[in-house]
């Protein structure tokens, strides 16, 4: 039996492929969906692949007719039968195949809705193991579909069996979008003001316990303490038992002339670390009055924590948020709480700003470490632990 395939946009074009190639008394013998190649899987295009042959009768998947219903055709009224001008090839290949269309169209759907298992017999193996790698890191569809098309843009010959080389490649393309400041730089003669901001929750207050603790007690640096969280009394009496315990002066305030007094108070001191209250980024009023205590205090430094265990858009949209009120660096909080790391790489991106600091559990003065661009990568694409 002699076979020819046929490929095309859409079922419709396939068919009259294969009408004009082979003739209306073509039988159809298998229909699928396919990607069109390496790009096509990339872009999200597919074309449809039917299977057809002029020598071989297929049965017809029409139910047969009893002797009843032949009856009836029969005594049926000439209006009933086709008209006389459509008997011809064309016609009655149209005619037969209505009735398989249902069941042509039906396999199309359920093989779109395959799309990702069907891509595994489309991409390269280690192609394919390299984008259900990031997918499990909790990258986006899109943003994997995109690194993997760059990764294999610029392969070489032999290079695509080599899946050290692959993750190595995607690794650095990943690092070369991360920027970090390094740990805070605290020049002498000169209080260096460094300020907290985020939205509720986000562990700001435990974050500048950990920065005070190592800069008091393992750098040996004069360090102060000033909060205007003051809506939540918990937040302040948690502060102000870390400043007993390291030994801190700590200042507490709630309008812009205070925090002058204080930030006066505190000028001969090497660190002062500014601990404010957590803010919806939707809550326009808080923002605004965060932006003008912060005005007042004019922080070297303003650092935006976020939770790594907050989805991708969240984030971005905060840091868009509270970009508005000065934040000059990103600081990420529970990453030994987050399934996968794979959303901060849409934040990098979409916030433009470099990292501070990575914290990793409540641990005070442990658990936290500047953030290191290789490192940070390799969370991201799930290739190292998140934990020191």
């Amino acid at each position: 039996m002699q076979t020819k395939t046929f490929r095309a946009g859409s079922m419709q074009a396939a068919l009259d492929l294969v009408r004009h190639d082979l003739g209306p008394d073509a039988a159809v013998l298998q229909a699928r969906n396919v990607r069109a190649g390496l790009l096509g899987w990339m872009l999200g295009s597919h074309q449809v692949e039917v299977v057809a042959s002029a020598h071989v009768n297929v049965p017809s998947r029409m139910p047969q007719r009893t002797h009843a219903t032949q009856a009836q055709a029969i005594a049926a009224p000439p209006a009933s039968l086709p008209p006389a001008h459509e008997q011809d090839y064309g016609a009655k290949f149209r005619h037969d195949l209505k009735g398989q269309l249902p069941d042509l169209e039906s396999l199309v759907e359920n093989l779109c809705r395959s799309e990702v298992k069907s891509a595994s017999h489309e991409l390269p193996e280690s192609l394919f193991r390299l984008f259900t790698d990031l997918i499990d890191a909790e990258l986006n569809e899109d943003l994997a579909r995109e690194l993997i098309d760059r990764v294999a843009g610029g392969l070489r010959r032999g290079e695509l069996d080599d899946p050290l080389l692959l993750k190595a490649r995607l690794a650095r393309m990943v690092e070369d979008e991360i920027n970090v400041t390094g740990p805070l730089q605290l020049p002498s003669g000169k209080a260096r003001l460094v300020a907290l901001v985020g939205p509720t929750g986000v562990g700001k207050t435990t974050t500048i316990a950990k920065l005070a603790a190592n800069y008091r007690l393992r750098e040996k640096r004069r360090v102060g303490l000033i909060t205007v969280d003051t809506y939540r009394i918990a937040a302040v009496d948690q502060l102000r038992t870390y400043a007993d315990i390291i030994d801190l002066p700590m200042e507490v305030v709630s309008t812009p002339r205070e925090m002058r007094e204080a930030v006066a108070r505190l000028r001969d001191l090497d660190l002062v670390l500014m601990d404010t209250a957590g803010r919806s980024p939707r809550d326009e009023v808080r923002i605004q009055e965060l932006k003008s205590m912060l005005s007042e205090a004019r922080p070297d430094e303003v650092h935006l924590v976020l939770s790594s265990v907050t989805g991708s858009k969240s984030l971005a949209k905060t840091a868009q948020r509270f970009c508005s009120v000065g934040a000059t660096c990103l600081l990420l909080t529970k990453l030994d709480e987050a399934t996968g790391l794979g959303n901060l790489l849409h934040l990098i991106r979409e916030s433009q700003l470099p990292l501070s600091y990575l914290t990793d559990g409540q641990n005070v003065p442990d658990d936290i470490r500047p953030a290191e661009r290789r490192e940070v990568a390799r969370m991201v694409l799930g290739m190292e632990d998140r934990e020191r």
